[in-house]
Protein backbone atom coordinates (compact mmCIF):
# COMPACT_ATOMS: atom_id res chain seq x y z
CA UNK A 1 0.00 0.00 0.00
CA UNK A 2 1.31 3.42 -0.96
CA UNK A 3 1.15 6.01 1.80
CA UNK A 4 1.31 9.78 1.29
CA UNK A 5 3.52 12.17 3.26
CA UNK A 6 0.73 13.37 5.58
CA UNK A 7 -0.33 9.82 6.45
CA UNK A 8 3.29 8.79 6.98
CA UNK A 9 3.75 11.57 9.56
CA UNK A 10 0.58 10.48 11.37
CA UNK A 11 1.76 6.88 11.24
CA UNK A 12 5.07 7.78 12.89
CA UNK A 13 3.26 9.78 15.57
CA UNK A 14 1.06 6.80 16.42
CA UNK A 15 4.03 4.42 16.45
CA UNK A 16 5.84 6.64 18.95
CA UNK A 17 2.67 7.09 21.00
CA UNK A 18 2.15 3.31 21.17
CA UNK A 19 5.75 2.82 22.28
CA UNK A 20 5.35 5.53 24.92
CA UNK A 21 2.11 4.07 26.31
CA UNK A 22 3.43 0.52 26.47
CA UNK A 23 6.98 1.33 27.54
CA UNK A 24 7.64 -2.00 25.90
CA UNK A 25 10.86 -3.94 26.21
CA UNK A 26 11.12 -6.20 23.15
CA UNK A 27 12.66 -9.66 23.43
CA UNK A 28 13.24 -11.99 20.49
CA UNK A 29 13.60 -15.50 21.94
CA UNK A 30 15.06 -18.01 19.48
CA UNK A 31 13.84 -15.91 16.55
CA UNK A 32 14.79 -12.74 14.70
CA UNK A 33 12.93 -10.06 12.74
CA UNK A 34 12.52 -11.20 9.14
CA UNK A 35 10.57 -10.17 6.04
CA UNK A 36 9.52 -13.76 5.28
CA UNK A 37 5.76 -14.24 5.34
CA UNK A 38 4.65 -14.81 8.92
CA UNK A 39 1.66 -14.93 11.23
CA UNK A 40 2.42 -13.26 14.56
CA UNK A 41 -0.17 -14.69 16.97
CA UNK A 42 -0.55 -13.35 20.49
CA UNK A 43 -2.59 -13.23 23.67
CA UNK A 44 -5.23 -10.50 23.63
CA UNK A 45 -6.14 -8.16 26.51
CA UNK A 46 -6.33 -4.64 25.02
CA UNK A 47 -7.45 -2.74 21.90
CA UNK A 48 -3.82 -1.59 21.67
CA UNK A 49 -2.29 -5.07 21.45
CA UNK A 50 -1.99 -5.20 17.65
CA UNK A 51 -0.73 -1.62 17.46
CA UNK A 52 1.96 -2.27 20.07
CA UNK A 53 3.18 -5.45 18.34
CA UNK A 54 3.20 -3.68 14.97
CA UNK A 55 5.10 -0.69 16.42
CA UNK A 56 7.68 -3.02 17.98
CA UNK A 57 8.70 -4.48 14.62
CA UNK A 58 11.63 -2.94 12.69
CA UNK A 59 10.38 -0.64 9.93
CA UNK A 60 11.34 -2.96 7.04
CA UNK A 61 9.32 -5.76 8.68
CA UNK A 62 6.50 -3.50 9.83
CA UNK A 63 5.93 -2.23 6.27
CA UNK A 64 5.09 -5.79 5.21
CA UNK A 65 2.96 -6.67 8.24
CA UNK A 66 -0.79 -6.09 8.53
CA UNK A 67 -2.99 -6.26 11.60
CA UNK A 68 -6.14 -8.36 11.58
CA UNK A 69 -8.86 -6.28 13.23
CA UNK A 70 -12.60 -6.48 13.87
CA UNK A 71 -14.52 -4.47 11.28
CA UNK A 72 -17.36 -3.73 13.70
CA UNK A 73 -14.89 -1.81 15.93
CA UNK A 74 -12.17 -0.45 13.63
CA UNK A 75 -14.55 0.19 10.74
CA UNK A 76 -16.76 2.57 12.72
CA UNK A 77 -16.25 6.32 12.73
CA UNK A 78 -13.90 8.38 10.60
CA UNK A 79 -10.95 8.35 13.03
CA UNK A 80 -10.86 4.58 13.66
CA UNK A 81 -11.41 3.81 9.98
CA UNK A 82 -8.68 6.26 8.94
CA UNK A 83 -6.20 4.77 11.43
CA UNK A 84 -6.99 1.17 10.47
CA UNK A 85 -7.08 1.57 6.71
CA UNK A 86 -4.73 4.46 5.93
CA UNK A 87 -2.10 4.21 8.66
CA UNK A 88 -2.01 0.51 9.54
CA UNK A 89 -3.28 -1.08 6.30
CA UNK A 90 -5.29 -3.39 8.57
CA UNK A 91 -7.24 -6.41 7.38
CA UNK A 92 -10.77 -5.76 8.64
CA UNK A 93 -12.70 -8.92 9.44
CA UNK A 94 -16.45 -9.30 9.73
CA UNK A 95 -17.56 -10.87 12.98
CA UNK A 96 -21.21 -10.64 11.96
CA UNK A 97 -22.97 -11.53 8.70
CA UNK A 98 -20.25 -14.04 7.83
CA UNK A 99 -20.95 -16.14 4.75
CA UNK A 100 -19.11 -18.80 2.75
CA UNK A 101 -17.88 -16.09 0.37
CA UNK A 102 -16.48 -13.79 3.06
CA UNK A 103 -15.17 -16.02 5.82
CA UNK A 104 -12.38 -14.47 7.91
CA UNK A 105 -9.90 -17.07 6.66
CA UNK A 106 -10.71 -16.36 3.00
CA UNK A 107 -10.41 -12.62 3.55
CA UNK A 108 -7.04 -12.99 5.26
CA UNK A 109 -5.64 -15.26 2.55
CA UNK A 110 -6.86 -12.95 -0.21
CA UNK A 111 -5.44 -9.87 1.52
CA UNK A 112 -1.96 -11.15 2.35
CA UNK A 113 -1.40 -12.76 -1.07
CA UNK A 114 2.24 -13.95 -1.20
CA UNK A 115 3.58 -10.74 0.27
CA UNK A 116 2.28 -9.69 3.66
CA UNK A 117 2.66 -11.04 7.16
CA UNK A 118 -0.10 -10.43 9.71
CA UNK A 119 -0.84 -10.05 13.39
CA UNK A 120 -3.81 -11.93 14.80
CA UNK A 121 -5.29 -13.12 18.09
CA UNK A 122 -6.49 -16.75 18.08
CA UNK A 123 -8.65 -16.22 21.18
CA UNK A 124 -10.95 -14.03 19.11
CA UNK A 125 -12.01 -11.59 21.84
CA UNK A 126 -10.06 -9.87 24.56
CA UNK A 127 -9.52 -11.39 28.00
CA UNK A 128 -10.72 -9.33 30.97
CA UNK A 129 -8.53 -11.19 33.44
CA UNK A 130 -5.35 -11.57 31.40
CA UNK A 131 -5.78 -15.37 31.40
CA UNK A 132 -5.10 -16.95 28.01
CA UNK A 133 -8.37 -18.27 26.63
CA UNK A 134 -9.17 -21.14 24.31
CA UNK A 135 -7.96 -20.71 20.73
CA UNK A 136 -10.57 -20.62 17.99
CA UNK A 137 -10.03 -22.74 14.90
CA UNK A 138 -9.40 -19.88 12.45
CA UNK A 139 -5.62 -20.04 12.74
CA UNK A 140 -5.73 -23.79 12.03
CA UNK A 141 -7.84 -23.39 8.88
CA UNK A 142 -5.58 -20.55 7.76
CA UNK A 143 -2.50 -22.76 8.09
CA UNK A 144 -4.24 -25.66 6.35
CA UNK A 145 -4.57 -23.44 3.29
CA UNK A 146 -1.15 -21.82 3.68
CA UNK A 147 1.10 -24.36 5.48
CA UNK A 148 4.16 -22.52 4.14
CA UNK A 149 3.55 -19.49 6.37
CA UNK A 150 5.81 -19.25 9.41
CA UNK A 151 4.11 -18.85 12.78
CA UNK A 152 5.65 -16.67 15.50
CA UNK A 153 4.06 -16.82 18.98
CA UNK A 154 4.02 -13.51 20.83
CA UNK A 155 3.40 -12.92 24.53
CA UNK A 156 2.29 -9.48 25.72
CA UNK A 157 2.85 -8.74 29.39
CA UNK A 158 0.88 -6.09 31.29
CA UNK A 159 -1.04 -4.73 28.30
CA UNK A 160 -4.41 -5.26 29.98
CA UNK A 161 -3.67 -2.41 32.39
CA UNK A 162 -3.02 0.15 29.63
CA UNK A 163 -6.45 0.10 28.00
CA UNK A 164 -8.74 -2.45 29.67
CA UNK A 165 -12.24 -3.24 28.47
CA UNK A 166 -14.69 -0.38 29.05
CA UNK A 167 -12.01 2.32 29.28
CA UNK A 168 -11.47 5.01 26.64
CA UNK A 169 -8.32 6.70 27.93
CA UNK A 170 -5.08 4.67 27.98
CA UNK A 171 -2.71 4.75 30.96
CA UNK A 172 1.06 4.46 30.29
CA UNK A 173 2.62 1.36 31.84
CA UNK A 174 5.77 -0.71 31.42
CA UNK A 175 5.30 -3.90 29.46
CA UNK A 176 7.27 -6.53 27.59
CA UNK A 177 6.76 -8.14 24.18
CA UNK A 178 8.29 -11.59 23.77
CA UNK A 179 8.57 -13.06 20.26
CA UNK A 180 9.04 -16.81 20.29
CA UNK A 181 10.44 -19.65 18.21
CA UNK A 182 9.08 -20.15 14.63
CA UNK A 183 6.43 -22.85 14.17
CA UNK A 184 4.56 -24.46 11.28
CA UNK A 185 1.53 -26.66 10.91
CA UNK A 186 2.83 -30.22 10.86
CA UNK A 187 1.76 -32.75 8.24
CA UNK A 188 -1.44 -34.58 9.26
CA UNK A 189 -1.65 -32.60 12.51
CA UNK A 190 -5.17 -32.53 13.91
CA UNK A 191 -6.97 -29.31 14.70
CA UNK A 192 -7.06 -29.92 18.44
CA UNK A 193 -3.39 -30.87 18.57
CA UNK A 194 -2.39 -27.79 16.60
CA UNK A 195 -4.50 -25.41 18.71
CA UNK A 196 -3.11 -26.90 21.90
CA UNK A 197 0.47 -26.65 20.61
CA UNK A 198 0.14 -23.01 19.53
CA UNK A 199 -1.58 -22.04 22.78
CA UNK A 200 1.15 -23.78 24.78
CA UNK A 201 3.78 -21.84 22.82
CA UNK A 202 2.39 -18.59 24.25
CA UNK A 203 2.14 -20.07 27.74
CA UNK A 204 5.83 -21.03 27.53
CA UNK A 205 6.68 -17.43 26.61
CA UNK A 206 4.62 -16.30 29.60
CA UNK A 207 6.78 -18.47 31.89
CA UNK A 208 9.90 -17.09 30.21
CA UNK A 209 8.67 -13.54 30.83
CA UNK A 210 7.98 -14.36 34.49
CA UNK A 211 11.55 -15.68 34.76
CA UNK A 212 13.00 -12.46 33.33
CA UNK A 213 10.75 -10.39 35.58
CA UNK A 214 11.93 -12.32 38.66
CA UNK A 215 15.56 -11.81 37.67
CA UNK A 216 14.99 -8.07 37.27
CA UNK A 217 13.34 -7.92 40.71
CA UNK A 218 16.36 -9.69 42.22
CA UNK A 219 18.72 -7.20 40.57
CA UNK A 220 16.85 -4.27 42.11
CA UNK A 221 16.90 -5.70 45.66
Amino acid sequence: MKINFFDKINQQVLIRFARFLSGATVLWHESQPDICQRVYFANHTSHLDAVVIWAALPSHVRNLTRMVAAKDYWGKGYVRKYIAQKLFNAILIERENVSVKNTPVKIMIDEIENKYSMILFPEGGRSDTGTLGTFKSGIYHLCKKRPDIELIPVYLNNMNGILPRGKTLPVPMLSRIVFGHPMWLEADETRNSFLERTRNAILKLKKLEEHYEAEEDDDTD
